[in-house]
């Protein structure tokens, strides 16, 4: 059995885990933050117009498909991937501390 792939396969599993959980809390972040941006009114004229026309295109969006599931989803998706998170991070320090006992063994 080779130990030094195992462990190799372990610590390149915990990073693409962690990098795939961080994108994830990224994208799920980013949603929720686009659905709580609100634009407060205005008295300038132009700039009402301006915030009217932006609403109407906001809704317009909102009548086609979404990426996302909404609130509740980007939620969800914020806690399943921290935990992700967790637990890549848990394989990589389990990796490390593999190498480390093989090192006491071979000294």
């Amino acid at each position: 059995m080779n130990i030094s792939n195992n462990v190799n396969a372990a610590i390149v599993s915990g990073t693409i885990g962690l990098q795939n959980a961080s994108d994830g809390i990224t994208q799920n972040a980013s949603n929720l933050a686009n659905l709580s941006a609100v634009t407060a009114p205005s008295n300038d004229p132009q700039e009402f117009l301006a915030n009217a026309t932006l609403n109407q295109l906001d809704a317009i969006k909102q009548t086609l498909p979404q990426t996302s599931e909404g609130i509740t989803y980007d939620i969800v998706g914020l806690s399943v991937n921290l935990n992700n998170a967790q637990a890549s991070a848990k394989v990589v320090d389990t990796a490390n501390s593999t190498v480390g006992t093989i090192l006491d063994i071979l000294a």
